[in-house]
């Protein structure tokens, strides 16, 4: 009998590239956007990624998302927390680790059902709120949140690979901000290729921004019981909200990509945050101002790297994969 892995894999080959047509034929091209020059496509290769997804409570999920037209993703009743770290070891603005803490959302004016955003992504708009985003370097933070409108800052983080864990840790300012670890199937893996679209709605200067990006990889996926890990949420503000969610310790799936390559669309979009009053508009939480980008540089340094002896149990690797 033909395992799950088999009887998928001929299907996943044959669907089609999820990059857009455009982003094809403008390969080779230059740009040179808020100073930083780029090749087109705005793209990574050999970028390891880790995911974890999380049940949380919807209610405070919502309580979380600015504006009026987020909606947190239902699945069995609970929205998902998502934590993707992604060790980018190729790009144009050199290497860095990128740490994102969001919740699945859908865009748009009325609730979404349950499940079928999954299968319809463009129709409901799928997608992950980005609450938090820690990268390594001062010229990711700029291009990602000046042009982009990401909620980047600079922090101490690492990305850690053995043979049977994957782990990264994220600290600011002495304090931790959070630590994920995934455990590598025992068992052969469910090592499917993957072709993925995936939409981050940011906030920045009191507006929402949407920006997309493709990923292609071989994924060992997974799922349900099979799924194991930890996820440890510390003090830094970036992370105080997540901690009223109701995370619960049990993940709803997790993905190892080891070798992704991936493409960050030049494309995307921004609306204003709206309230019901002008008092409910000021007080949104939108994000940074311009003024915190004006005055970047396009320095490709890391922080120091973040003490994993002040995690109980924290894997230990001296050779950290995210060390340049």
């Amino acid at each position: 009998m033909k395992t799950l892995t088999q009887l998928v894999t001929p299907l996943l080959k044959l669907m089609p590239s999820p990059v857009p047509r455009r982003q094809e034929r403008l390969r080779g091209q230059h740009a040179f956007a808020d100073g930083i020059k780029y090749v087109m496509p705005v793209n990574s290769d050999d970028s390891p990624v880790l995911m974890a997804a999380f049940p949380i409570n919807k209610r405070a999920a919502a309580a979380v998302l600015p504006g009026t037209e987020m909606r947190p993703f239902s699945l069995g009743g609970k929205g998902l927390l998502v934590v993707t770290v992604v060790n980018y070891k190729s790009t144009d603005i050199g290497k860095y680790i990128e740490y994102s803490l969001a919740i699945a959302i859908t865009h748009g004016s009325r609730p979404a059902p349950p499940i079928l955003p999954l299968l319809f992504q463009r129709t409901f708009k799928l997608g992950q709120f980005v609450v938090d985003l820690p990268v390594s370097t001062e010229v990711s933070v700029k291009g990602g949140k000046g042009i982009w409108g990401m909620p980047k800052h600079q922090a101490n983080l690492d990305f850690v690979v053995t043979d049977s864990t994957v782990s990264a840790l994220y600290e600011k300012d002495g304090k931790l901000g959070c630590y994920i670890e995934i455990e590598r199937p025992a068992a052969p893996p469910l090592a499917l290729p993957l072709k993925l679209a995936a939409s981050n709605y940011c906030v920045f200067r009191n507006m929402l921004w949407k920006s997309d990006i493709y990923f292609e990889a071989i994924g060992d996926i997974a799922l349900g019981a099979q799924a194991k890990a930890r996820l440890i949420l510390g003090d830094v503000p970036g992370v105080e909200p997540l901690k009223e969610l109701q995370v619960e310790t049990k993940p709803v799936f997790t993905a190892w990509l080891p070798e992704a390559h991936g493409i960050l669309d030049d494309h995307y979009e921004a609306w204003f945050l709206t309230a019901p009053t002008p008092l409910e508009a000021a007080a949104l939480q939108g994000g940074d101002m311009l003024d915190s980008v004006t005055d970047l540089g396009q320095s490709q340094e890391w922080l120091a790297p973040p003490d994993r002896s002040r995690v109980p149990g924290a894997v230990s690797n001296p050779h950290a994969g995210g060390t340049p």
